[in-house]
């Protein structure tokens, strides 16, 4: 057995979550929060950092503007701001090694998923029978995988006959597409201008 790989196993067990850390060096400061970003699944808010490690928001900020910096450098590795917070991710350059390291092909929406959640992107909050006048079809099976797959949730009722569910898009919507908020969507006339040229050519 690894007597090294032992020792730190041991170390990382005896660990106390309950325990109040000391206070943080300000020299450790980004290795701090790399280590943060790097423990988390999710993205992490700005706030969420400081409050984590007792410091001030601006030093934070500087600590990860520090951190985005050293790893722009020729790294395997970025630190992206997305969905609200930031979070670690690898070099979308290494994608198809790492894809294939994985031997996992990434999970893509169908199309009559695609076209609903866009839907409930620019249209939300929205009620199935909305996005079903709008869609012309069904999507009771999709609005369900979508929830299923965290990507829209619900967000009340409509105070209208029937009291239809309210569906609004996600946290994970925008970590899945990339976003930092809905403000970076782009308009409708944008995608219009820019499906135009494929919907008038010829097959």
């Amino acid at each position: 057995m690894n007597h090294a790989k032992t020792q730190q196993t041991d170390r990382c067990t005896d660990l106390d979550p309950t325990k109040t850390p000391p206070p943080i060096d300000r020299a450790k400061l980004a290795q701090a929060v790399e280590a943060l970003l790097f423990a988390s699944p999710e993205p992490v808010t700005l706030e969420r950092l400081a409050k984590a490690l007792d410091a001030e928001e601006p030093e934070v900020y500087q600590a990860l503007i520090d951190l985005r910096t050293s790893y722009a450098q020729d790294k395997g590795i970025a630190i992206v701001r997305v969905a609200g917070g930031y979070q670690m991710c690898t070099n979308p350059e290494f994608a198809p090694y790492v894809s294939r390291f994985l031997a996992a092909s990434p999970t893509k929406l169908s199309r009559a998923a695609l076209e609903t959640l866009s839907i409930v992107a620019y249209r939300q909050p929205i009620t199935l029978p909305e996005l079903e006048a709008i869609r012309g079809v069904d999507c009771s099976g999709v609005v369900r995988t979508l929830v299923e797959r965290g990507l829209i949730e619900e967000a009340g009722r409509k105070d209208t006959v029937g009291r239809p569910v309210i569906y609004v898009t996600t946290e994970r919507f925008l970590a899945y597409f990339g976003l930092h908020d809905l403000s970076e969507l782009p308009s409708l006339e944008e995608l219009a201008r820019h499906q135009q040229p494929a919907d008038t050519q010829q097959p």
